[in-house]
């Protein structure tokens, strides 16, 4: 793993490509994980995170197009397919599943980079359902970089506290019930664990506040839940 910018799982069976892809993306800026197989790859997902994933195909145990329909059965995370197979059938097959691209082996970095680029910028724009940089009084947040400003100066978010910006952002304006929030941000198994969102909360105001202890863009709405303050 390299730490950086917006995070690329990287699932391949081939030692050398995953290798390669994960020299170049870091060389990027961008923050790298890597898995070698289908259960592998479900378990990364669940546990990084990651804003794009580079699938192959062709692994051993659950198959590429087995992960692809997993992934895009619980969430929107873009999916750029790799692989030797180059029919017809088979990229339409991957795209039916859910995967927003596909690349064929050999490839060239400069083209899965341009890929993730443009499944990154379109990510941002249909979560946010704003441009790809959304900006708030001193607060911005660039949705394809995953970079937080405040006063133009940068604050470092733990991955749980961007997704819980991100999920609040997106819905902005909206009241969110807390059972709604880790439901977005931690998952189907955390509808009642109401104080892991409660820390974050609190530790997410201290980090984009201008003043914490009077929240202008992080609302409680008392009994019910919270709701991101998009007026300027």
């Amino acid at each position: 793993m390299t730490k950086g910018g917006a995070r690329i799982l990287v699932v391949d069976d081939e030692i050398e490509i995953v290798r390669a892809l994960q020299r170049s993306l870091a060389a990027h800026g961008f923050e790298v994980f890597t898995a070698h197989s289908g259960e592998e790859a479900l378990e990364a997902v669940a546990h990084y995170r990651p804003d794009v994933m580079v699938l192959d195909l062709g692994l051993p145990g659950i198959s590429g197009l087995d992960v692809c329909r997993e992934v895009r059965a619980q969430s929107n995370l873009p999916i750029i397919v790799l692989s030797v197979k180059d029919t017809e059938r088979d990229k339409v097959l991957a795209l039916d599943l859910g995967a927003d691209d596909y690349v064929s082996k050999p490839f060239g970095v400069n083209e899965v980079l341009a890929r993730i680029r443009v499944a990154l910028r379109h990510s941002a724009q249909v979560e946010s359902g704003t441009e790809p940089v959304y900006t708030a009084g001193p607060l911005s947040v660039d949705f394809a970089h995953r970079q937080v400003l405040l006063n133009g100066q940068e604050v470092k978010l733990t991955p749980t506290e961007y997704d819980l910006l991100k999920a609040l952002i997106k819905n902005r304006g909206k009241i969110l019930t807390r059972q709604m929030l880790l439901t977005q941000v931690w998952g189907t198994g955390y509808g009642a664990e109401s104080h892991y969102l409660h820390v974050y909360v609190g530790q997410l105001r201290r980090k984009i506040e201008p003043d914490p202890a009077h929240p202008r863009f992080i609302l409680t709405i008392s009994g019910v839940g919270y709701r991101f303050n998009a007026d300027d």
